[in-house]
């Protein structure tokens, strides 16, 4: 049992090292892409697993349609980068192959379609290796039912917490496992800021900080101090603090849920909140999702892999509303407003006139892109 504690010990003195040394990394701070004066943007799209590609094909299309002068010009290249199936994954034992890693540093944001991560065993999780390799701290995923009085956007910290170590954690066997959160001081002081800005840019007068902090006290209390003190740097705005467990609540309270605005919230809180409040708007299938660092913007669909309608034949049917979200938000980041205002409000036409039940009972994934693009002439 001894034997078990001191490489339990040592294992995590690495790991508190390593965090230490990532906290001063992000404290020296990194050049901040500005899109507005590129002259030339490279948008790589990786397919990922089970419908990612079939539904990333339609974003591609989707964005060299929009993009097509430009594509022309050269001003914009689209490449396609293979290599993120799970089979290429679990064959080289790696979140991210090393050649795809590179490829897709050499791009400047990417559409990206979901991956698989298998339960159990040791490897890591695609996406969560993506964010912190390309150092995307900031998952931004905007929620709104006008109809219902929502408009939310929820800012989700996203290269700590509880996934940092996911997949480093000590166990002895028979006995116990333990995995770590991760909460660094400048971590969450850029997630906060990004949150506050956004705020004070698109007239918000509220920001939610959603936490676990009665009981979390060192970690989800250090993110609700830090947020308060960035907070105070914004005097027009609120800043209020809620728990996690009454926040999910909230959401579907009639009554409360339209007061909300901006939300800003550790990483685990965040996957999960953002589910529930996308299933309010219509589903996950309806929701992107960005993720976002100084360097580099990654931009998805929040759902799954759905690997059983592969499984049943039913992939083509697959509803692509959510990564043409993505592509909207992708666009709004390359400073591109024009084809992204354009592209929302065809998407918003195609979400009531095209149904796609994900069987032959409804449209083609492509059929709905089609549509999406069609609408988009007529503006």
């Amino acid at each position: 049992m001894n034997q078990y504690i001191d490489q339990a010990v040592e294992s995590f003195r690495t790991l508190i090292t390593e965090q230490l040394e990532r906290q001063n990394r992000m404290e020296a701070g990194a050049e901040v892409k500005d899109f507005s004066r590129m002259e030339k943007i490279v948008i790589g799209v990786c397919g990922g697993d089970g419908i990612g590609p079939i539904i990333t094909r339609e974003g591609e299309r989707v964005l060299e349609f929009l993009l097509k002068k430009e594509i022309e010009a050269g001003k914009i290249e689209i490449r396609t980068i293979d290599g993120l199936t799970i089979e290429k994954r679990q064959a080289v034992g790696k979140a991210i192959p090393d050649d795809t890693l590179e490829a897709l540093k050499a791009c400047d944001v990417i559409l990206k379609g979901p991956t698989t991560t298998p339960h159990g065993g040791s490897l890591e999780s695609a996406n969560v290796a993506m964010r912190r390799e390309l150092d995307l701290y900031a998952n931004v995923r905007p929620v709104a039912v006008p109809e219902l009085g929502i408009d939310w956007i929820f800012y989700r910290e996203n290269s700590e917490g509880e996934y940092v170590l996911g997949s480093r954690g000590v166990e002895i066997p028979g006995k116990l496992a333990m995995d770590f959160k991760v909460t660094t001081d400048a971590g969450t002081r850029r997630i906060a800021r990004a949150a506050f800005e956004y705020a004070k840019n698109n007239g918000k007068t509220n920001v939610a900080i959603v936490t676990k902090a009665n009981i979390m006290k060192k970690t989800d209390g250090t993110f609700s101090a830090i947020c308060h003190e960035i907070a105070a740097e914004y005097p027009g705005i609120t800043a209020e603090d809620w728990y996690i467990d009454i926040m999910t609540a909230n959401l579907v309270n009639e009554a409360r849920r339209s007061q909300f605005q901006v939300f800003v919230l550790p990483n685990l809180y965040g996957d999960i909140i953002t589910d529930e409040a996308a299933q309010i708007q219509g589903g996950v299938g309806t929701a992107g999702s960005a993720n976002v660092g100084d360097r580099y913007a990654m931009f998805e669909a929040i759902h799954g892999s759905a690997p059983r309608m592969i499984e049943m034949g039913r992939g083509e049917y697959a509803n692509p509303a959510s990564i043409l979200k993505a592509a909207a938000m992708l666009l709004r980041h390359i400073c591109r407003t024009q084809e992204a205002e354009k592209l929302e409000k065809a998407l918003a036409v195609a979400n009531e006139k095209v149904v796609i039940t994900g069987r032959n009972t409804g449209a083609t994934c492509k059929e709905f892109a089609d549509y999406v693009m069609d609408t988009v002439t007529k503006l």
